[in-house]
């Protein structure tokens, strides 16, 4: 029986290329998106040329009873969830001084209430098979911090800080936990970011370039894979050797 695995914030990026991974390597997908209705149909039909048990749903996982609905129509749709990867997320720079109340708690709202939401739900359902598979997407910033982006930085430092505490959690139940801080890499999110600053950030990467969503995404396979059955609570960072 095939495994099904559920991706948040699916429609671009890092977890667009997640989901094909997946796809690609057999697992029964639904690609949770919120906004890009268009960008989500435009993967569902790319993947259905390979793979046809891909389903696509509208959700805002911040909410806790669109992110209950999401984790039921997996469940309805496929019979169970192996695999949980939580992704979705947003992302803006701001003066620390100019950031707003309301600011603050919606990036804590999506980046941290969503992925509690979703894997309290689905931690529910893996409990019943005694095994399961939960990776979280930080951030290189949620380890180092930076500058003007301190509400981001701390949303996803406590992703990190989550991620630990589950895995301890859920280990004796054979629920592994982990999570992927991935350093610059280039997606949309990234194409704001003033031509200068890129250059900066590009001079502190050993490597000397931007990672790439499909690096990213093999790592987060792994992370679902039965070779990592004897990891939990593990923050792995491709980053470039931008912190080594």
């Amino acid at each position: 029986m095939n495994k099904t695995v559920l991706i948040t914030g699916s429609s671009r990026g890092i977890g667009r290329s997640a989901t094909i991974e997946f796809a690609r390597n057999g697992y029964n997908v639904v690609a949770n998106y919120h906004s890009s209705a268009n960008e989500a149909l435009k993967l569902k039909n790319e993947i259905e040329k390979f793979n046809e048990n891909i389903k696509i749903f509208k959700s805002d996982i911040s909410d806790r009873n669109q992110a209950e609905n999401l984790v039921n129509f997996t469940i309805d749709s496929f019979g169970k969830i192996d695999v949980l990867v939580n992704n979705a997320g947003i992302y803006y720079q701001t003066l620390f001084t100019d950031v707003t109340l309301e600011e603050w708690r919606e990036i804590f709202r999506v980046n941290v209430e969503g992925v509690f939401n979703c894997s309290q739900f689905a931690v529910k359902d893996m409990l019943k098979y005694h095994e399961g598979k939960i990776i979280n997407v930080s951030s290189i910033l949620g380890m180092t911090g930076a500058s003007c982006e301190v509400h981001y930085s701390a949303s996803k430092a406590a992703v990190i800080g989550f991620t630990k505490a589950l895995a301890k959690e859920l280990g004796p139940s054979n629920i592994q936990v982990n999570c992927v801080a991935p350093g610059i890499i280039d997606t949309d999110m990234n194409k704001n970011i003033p031509n200068d600053v890129m250059q900066e950030l590009m001079y502190q990467t050993p490597m000397g370039r931007m990672g790439k969503p499909s690096e990213i995404a093999k790592i987060i396979l792994f992370l679902a894979s039965e070779n990592s059955n004897f990891i939990t609570g593990q923050v792995i960072s491709p980053n470039g050797g931008f912190v080594i």
